[in-house]
């Protein structure tokens, strides 16, 4: 996970302790699942491992995963024997997938990057098309990362048909962050944005009500 350039980075504690509340200015909270952002053994379930493997059987060449928090994807791809790198802004997720031995930058998703429109597929999976409520631009920057005939997998929100812009906090038994800008995204909001970001949508799939948009740059 990430957020925009120049705010504390709120998700720092949250992976160090692996527990924490989405906050929403309206007082209502979503428990955040880091326990399968972890992938830890005694958490994850059979659910999540199986969604996970759906997103890597569509990753067809060398795959960049923005937002990668701990690397669970980048180790799957890596074990395919895929070319991966993930990116992440929390220096705590950051050193969580080094210890596992993946290959993960410490950037901003909109800084510089290795390979810009040369990966074959990029990732926005775990929300992160909500980064810094800005999904037109993160969906820009996808795009901007793949080659021509290059994927984008997004995962949307089924809960939401278009879009909804918030401000929202992390929270944990001992902390709490900064507020800061967040967005989810529907199927008629994924719709609308890859048009404006160059990209065509070729299907959508589900497993365990967790949704995925594919779309390619043309």
């Amino acid at each position: 996970m990430t957020t925009s350039a120049g705010a504390p980075n709120p998700f720092d504690a949250m992976f160090a302790s692996r527990h924490t509340v989405l906050r929403r200015t309206d007082g209502s909270a979503q428990q955040w699942p880091v326990h399968r952002w972890c992938d830890t053994d005694s958490a994850a379930d059979d659910l999540d491992r199986q969604f996970d493997t759906l997103v890597a059987d569509r990753c067809h060449g060398a795959t960049i995963d923005l937002g990668c928090g701990p690397g669970r994807l980048v180790d799957e791809l890596v074990t395919r024997r895929l070319i991966a790198l993930g990116v992440d802004s929390s220096t705590v997720a950051v050193a969580m997938a080094r210890a596992r031995g993946v290959t993960v930058l410490h950037r901003d998703i909109h800084g510089p990057l290795p390979g810009e429109g040369r990966w074959t597929t990029a990732l926005l999976i775990d929300g992160n098309i909500g980064i810094g409520g800005a999904p037109d631009r993160v969906l820009s920057r996808a795009a901007a990362l793949v080659r021509p005939g290059g994927t984008v997998l997004v995962e949307i929100d089924p809960a939401v048909e278009h879009i909804e812009y918030e401000e929202v906090r992390v929270e944990g038994d001992s902390y709490a962050s900064t507020w800061f800008p967040w967005a989810r995204i529907g199927l008629l909001g994924a719709e609308s944005l890859c048009h404006g970001c160059g990209l065509t949508i070729l299907g959508t799939w589900e497993h365990a009500g967790r949704q995925v948009v594919e779309m390619i740059r043309p």
